[in-house]
């Protein structure tokens, strides 16, 4: 039998979770506590009343997440936030969220998985926060077009819907640069202009960055952040279940986004 807190504490130095930085609310680790032992994992993007009854469902007592609980230094515990609660604890349910160490990890990573899915190889970081590479980067010449397929079929079983910026077909790709979620910013397209790439898989981004993409020479393919966050909580909870013998299940609730 294992505990949830053996289970957050093997994550914790995997995901080298003390040492990735993070937005203050982020609250990475172990987010919610239970009287155990562990009997099964479910791996979710979002923590929802919709995953939680899935949780139970499956029978899975430890919910590990890309988005947790919480983002504010205080929040009222009412409404929708108290009924999630309130479910977690009747059904003794434990909560595990990683953010941005999941983001970040270069080989159960958000960044770094959908790379080798789209049959990238990485060379560097990319999309940098407080110092730390939070995306990848590499080269490949290929097609944009051909490259803007791949990251739709690498999507779509996830709900993903892809938009890219203006590009035709005799475009080359020579630099990518990959940052799942809300990866397209100022910051994060400066940076890509800065590093020489020329393509940028994200998440989602505010409607400015594609605006400016092309006067940057930049393509950038919005792939969904649901979507592209998919991966990494899948690849976790993969390695849980082998190393402690633990069922486990991914809830798939698509966020629209």
């Amino acid at each position: 039998m294992v505990t949830a807190g053996e289970v957050a504490r093997y994550l914790d130095d995997l995901l080298e979770t003390g040492e990735v930085p993070d937005y203050p609310g982020a609250l990475n680790g172990l987010q919610l506590d239970h009287v155990g032992p562990v009997r099964g994992i479910a791996a979710a993007v979002d923590v929802s009343l919709s995953v939680i009854t899935a949780a139970v469902y499956a029978g899975a007592n430890l919910l590990v997440v890309h988005h947790g609980l919480f983002w504010a230094d205080r929040e009222r515990i009412v409404g929708a936030r108290y009924e999630r609660l309130r479910q977690l604890f009747s059904h003794d349910i434990a909560v595990y969220s990683s953010h941005l160490p999941l983001d970040a990890h270069r080989s159960v990573g958000n960044n770094a998985l959908l790379a080798n899915t789209l049959d990238l190889e990485p060379s560097g970081g990319f999309a940098h926060f407080q110092g730390v590479p939070i995306g990848v980067m590499g080269r490949a010449e290929l097609p944009t077009a051909r490259l803007v397929e791949r990251v739709r079929s690498a999507v779509s079983p996830w709900g993903g819907t892809v938009t890219a910026t203006a590009h035709d077909d005799r475009r080359i790709t020579r630099v990518w640069g990959i940052c799942t979620g809300a990866g397209a910013s100022t910051a994060t397209l400066q940076e890509a202009v800065s590093q020489g790439v020329d393509t940028l898989i994200v998440g989602e981004g505010p409607h400015h960055t594609a605006v400016d993409a092309p006067d940057l020479g930049l393509v950038v393919v919005y792939a969904g952040h649901y979507a592209t966050e998919t991966l990494g909580v899948q690849a976790i909870a993969r390695d849980v279940s082998e190393r402690f013998a633990l069922p486990w299940t991914f809830v798939h609730v698509p966020s629209g986004l």
